[in-house]
């Protein structure tokens, strides 16, 4: 994979704000820009690295294609094409293209759904799923003497590579944004709070790759946002040429109808900007809104979340079988790490601890030991150092931490026996954080929706920051997850977990 050099350019031209606080615009060195002939200049150069990211894709999934049709045949058949087994060589010949197809015919080539979020790692996997299933058909059908064993070693090996390719894509472009690289140069518009809100998101967030050059306020403003403001909500395509910005967000605000939406979006066209409207949801996934036509007039459905029936029980079995498997794999690990606990100070080797789980009812939670015996006892005497912002306690340099539990704690292999109440249905691998009673009892209404659902081993909280992130934050991501369950974020955030864990993000 070679690496991502599309780099954006990040010139303003200055214009004279028009609110009653006149706000300087930033002189930023120019470049010459490379534009394809009639297209706005900022269009061409995202559609450079975006055409770039797309055949980067098509390339990996051709080699995963071709690697997986090469092992399977190997491992079925030997390395030696007979008469026998030419049709599998064939098979093998013909998998990248057949792979290629359906993830074409499934969209997901499509560049709504790169970058970030799941609807991409979910259409690879039913792409795959499909695939399976037509050449289980086809089989049947025509009654081919096709080998099952290599069909089950080929497709979902084809399948779980794919997905594992593009999110190593994926994070290298989101590295390369962390360096200001491949973002989308975005023109808010909206009220003051609204702006300075969502483009402080966006900040914090960068990784979703909008870079926030300036703003369109409504009259009258104070123009105090942080931003360059290159007018009102009238001078919107204006600003997109000024700010050579190349995609428009609009924020939820009045003035704003329908009519006064569509006015914008035809002036956009000729500049082919892309317009993006804020919707006033919160951490609702795509997945559960459709948009019906009533009368002329988009209404926007919104599902309740699939917190029971069939999809509880396949969540049931997934984490209970996954436990299983992992504890069996890691018990020489485990082994291992028992007796550096116990070798490292007095005290047993688990920790026990009261935690809340699925609708309030409270379980032991089993974690090895990382603290010293008397660390409970020592906690009031240091609740005024405490670096969090919420019902928490967190310190970074924790004087009641042993010398073993800080490298088990940065490699957050202290969790390990949290399998344990996994396997015993009281957690799950992937969920919100499991609460304190204490903090339970501090919750406000809101966060209580997160025991709608059993706590987990990891979840978004942990691949977005963990000890880093504000209570809020904490408590968002949580409510996210609760809202958008699925099996493809299960699998996705399991796949983030081990980066996080890698480069013990946010671990003390």
């Amino acid at each position: 994979m070679e690496r991502i050099q599309a780099e954006f350019d990040r010139t303003v031209a200055p214009v004279s704000p028009v609110s009653d606080a006149p706000q300087a615009v930033p002189e930023r060195p120019r470049r010459p820009l490379r534009r394809t002939p009639g297209r706005h200049a900022a269009v061409s150069r995202r559609y450079g690295w975006e055409g770039r990211y797309v055949r980067r894709l098509l390339g990996a999934d051709l080699i995963v294609g071709v690697l997986a049709g090469a092992l399977a045949f190997g491992l079925r058949f030997g390395q030696v094409v007979t008469a026998r087994n030419w049709v599998y060589a064939l098979l093998s010949v013909l998998l990248p293209v057949a792979l290629i197809a359906v993830l074409a015919l499934g969209r997901c080539y499509e560049r709504r759904f790169l970058y970030v979020g799941i609807d991409e790692y979910q259409r690879v996997i039913r792409a795959g799923l499909g695939l399976t299933a037509a050449a289980a058909i086809v089989s049947y059908a025509l009654e081919l003497p096709l080998a099952r064993s290599y069909v089950l070693m080929a497709l979902p090996v084809a399948t779980a590579a794919t997905v594992s390719v593009r999110f190593l894509l994926r994070k290298r472009l989101h590295t390369a944004r962390t360096r200001g690289q491949c973002l989308r140069r975005v023109i808010l518009v909206g009220h003051e709070l609204a702006v300075i809100h969502m483009s402080r998101q966006l900040r914090r967030e960068r990784y979703h790759g909008y870079e926030v050059v300036g703003a369109c306020l409504p009259p009258r403003h104070d123009g105090a946002v942080g931003l360059p403001v290159y007018g009102t909500f009238d001078d919107v395509a204006e600003a997109v040429d000024a700010a050579s910005a190349d995609t428009v967000i609009v924020l939820s605000c009045p003035e704003l109808d329908g009519q006064a939406l569509r006015r914008l979006a035809w002036r956009l066209e000729r500049n082919e900007a892309d317009l993006i409207v804020a919707s006033a949801l919160i951490d609702v996934a795509g997945s559960r809104t459709t948009v019906r036509p009533v009368d002329g007039l988009p209404m926007l459905h919104v599902d309740h979340p699939r917190l029971d029936g069939a999809t509880r029980v396949v969540k049931e079995i997934v984490d209970r079988a996954g436990a299983a498997v992992l504890l069996l794999l890691s018990a020489p690990l485990l082994l291992a790490l028992a007796a550096a606990v116990r070798l490292g100070s007095p005290g047993p080797v688990l920790f026990r601890q009261v935690r809340v789980g699925r609708d309030g009812r409270e379980f032991v939670m089993y974690k090895f030991r990382s603290m010293y015996p008397d660390a409970e006892a020592r906690l009031a005497e240091l609740r005024h150092l405490n670096e969090h912002d919420g019902v928490l306690f967190k310190i970074r340099d924790d004087p009641r931490v042993t010398p073993a539990g800080r490298w088990l704690r940065r490699l957050s292999l202290d969790e390990l026996p949290q399998l344990l109440n996994v396997l015993r249905g009281e957690m799950s691998l992937v969920g919100p954080r499991p609460p304190l009673p204490a903090e339970v009892a501090a919750y406000p209404d809101d966060a209580r929706r997160r025991l709608v659902v059993k706590p987990g081993m990891t979840g978004l909280w942990q691949v977005s920051g963990r000890s880093d992130l504000t209570w809020d934050e904490a408590v968002r991501l949580d409510l996210s997850y609760v809202e958008n369950w699925s099996l493809s974020l299960d699998l996705t955030i399991l796949l983030r977990t081990v980066a996080v864990v890698a480069r013990s993000s946010g671990a003390y």
